[in-house]
């Protein structure tokens, strides 16, 4: 599966502002920037649709910058991908005519994946997508030095 890029990088800037605003710190661009190697004027156009959904705020001033809007649980992969791409998960159109191959093929296939997936980012919330990352993250670390 392909995704754009604004996808990509706004559900990895969403997850490092939840995992290092946990303190109630805000995260400014530029700190998501370095870490995560993604443009500053890039997110720059990436975190207000964040904002705009109502998934993270804005705080302004010197030690300004973003915090989750809602609690992890609160928050689904879907919310993410749809405040920046709806045409992601969006329901495919069926079309009037039936019995060819490809009205079989648009139904049996690409639509029961755009079912799954859809709901899959409904039900997989924040909370659930950040444990995985975690775990994921810390694996690399085992690994015994003689």
């Amino acid at each position: 599966m392909r995704v754009s890029t604004r996808v990509e990088y706004g559900v990895i800037a969403l997850a490092d502002i939840a995992m290092n605003s946990e303190k109630g710190e805000s995260v400014s661009t530029l700190e998501i920037a370095q870490r995560q190697g993604i443009s500053k004027k890039y997110l720059e156009l990436i975190l207000p649709l964040l904002r705009q959904a109502g998934l993270i705020k804005a705080q302004k001033g010197k030690t300004g910058g973003y915090t989750l809007n809602k609690s992890e649980s609160e928050i689904t992969v879907a919310d993410v991908i749809n405040a920046l791409d709806t045409t992601v998960l969006e329901e495919m159109e069926s079309s009037d005519s039936s019995g060819s191959l490809r009205d079989a093929v648009d139904f049996c296939l690409w639509g029961k994946i755009n079912s799954f997936m859809s709901d899959f980012a409904t039900n997989m919330t924040l909370e659930d997508f950040l444990q995985h990352c975690r775990e994921r993250m810390s694996s690399g670390w085992d690994m015994y030095v003689i």
